[in-house]
């Protein structure tokens, strides 16, 4: 099955990974992304080498593109970037602060020269106020936007275990594009698109920010258990194991008192009537529940949850993900062999994901330089 994206050219001046998600997602619909590399390469190609030799950033978010070396900064390659921009449908950067401007590829004046272009710009906080030139990175924002004192145990905050701000403003970069290409087809008209890794985040923290402006206090730190809802979070079994619960309206309240606890009168507790209260009286609602499922293995405690319709799950590790019977994968090629990778969660009824390779540093340096030459 043909791509949806297929005849879309996608030039990216790109590293790490908030750009790279976005134009590798781009790829996967049939695009074609001409990664510009410097001659080391992307430094996300070094962060590890647990994938037989090849990172496993790297491999994740550049499937599927082609890569060049470039140094902008001599005149014959930044021609041949040129020519490839003059070509291109989307072009995608997230240099330094104003380094792109700097070498010749300002967004704005190749939008002026090319109308129909959609240009992207990555950053970490945008292209005004006070902290336009800061460098940033995934922890950095993730402390400055206040996700960390949310997150983690009471004692001290907690760095979320993935790399949230780049893999948000990513997805919001692909929405973007996708809605300028569709523009496009309206209008003619080509798209300036600014995404940063502080607005992406800051996004994800609505909630709590409300809490505060209108409530006047943040969510707690509480480990495994919801700030806002109750119960909502991890419980030790029988025998230490945990199992993590989640009552999202009173009908499952009710219930749970019932058929889990055996203990209705619970339900209609003044201290656990609504979910406010329950939450105010949190210390009282564990005690409840603690009693209850110290005496039973976890695997039993399963069944009876699962019975009265309680949501459920384990607290797993990574290896226990890596061997879960719901975890698809799928597998892409790579310059040291192929990598088992997980499978894109969209999944399109009657297609199957077919990813691209992830190219070697300068792969396609010949080809690539050899095309647009020619067409200089």
């Amino acid at each position: 099955m043909a791509g949806a994206l297929d005849g879309v050219l996608v030039v990216a001046l790109e590293q790490a990974v908030a750009a790279p998600y976005c134009t590798s997602r781009l790829a996967d619909a049939g695009a074609r992304v001409i990664k510009i590399e410097r001659a080391e390469g992307d430094f996300a190609r070094y962060y590890d080498h647990v994938a037989h030799g090849e990172s496993a950033y790297f491999v994740w978010i550049n499937r599927g593109k082609e890569s060049i070396c470039l140094d902008i900064k001599r005149d014959e390659d930044a021609r041949l970037l040129a020519a490839m921009i003059a070509r291109a449908d989307v072009f995608v950067q997230n240099l330094a602060p104003g380094a792109a401007a700097r070498a010749g590829f300002d967004s704005a004046a190749l939008r002026e020269q090319y109308p129909r272009l959609i240009t992207v710009d990555i950053s970490g906080y945008g292209e005004d106020g006070p902290y336009r030139d800061m460098k940033a990175y995934d922890l950095l924002v993730q402390c400055e936007t206040g996700l960390a004192a949310i997150t983690g145990a009471p004692e001290q905050p907690g760095r979320v275990g993935v790399s949230v701000c780049d893999i948000a403003c990513g997805m919001y970069a692909h929405a973007a594009v996708l809605e300028a290409l569709l523009a496009r087809q309206q209008t003619g008209q080509g798209r300036g698109i600014a995404v940063s890794l502080f607005d992406a985040l800051a996004d994800w923290m609505t909630v709590p920010l409300l809490h505060q402006q209108y409530g006047g206090v943040a969510p707690e730190r509480v480990g495994l258990h919801h700030p806002s809802i109750a119960p909502y979070g991890a419980y030790a079994c029988q025998g230490g194991e945990q199992v993590v619960i989640s009552i999202q309206n009173e009908r499952e309240w009710v219930r749970f008192c019932a058929e889990v606890l055996d203990a209705p009168a619970l339900a209609t507790d003044a201290r656990f009537a609504g979910n406010p209260a329950r939450c105010a009286n949190r210390p009282e609602l564990d005690r409840e529940i603690d009693r209850v499922f110290c005496r039973y293995p976890r695997a039993e405690l399963a069944q009876r949850l699962g019975a009265a319709g309680i949501a459920y799950a384990a607290v797993n590790s990574v290896a226990d993900l890596a061997a879960h019977t719901q975890l698809r994968r799928t597998t892409v090629a790579t310059p040291t062999g192929p990598v088992a990778v997980v499978a894109p969660p969209a999944r399109v009824r009657g297609a199957a994901a077919a990813l691209g390779a992830v190219p070697a540093l300068g792969e396609h340096d010949e080809a690539l330089r050899r095309e647009f030459a020619a067409r200089d």
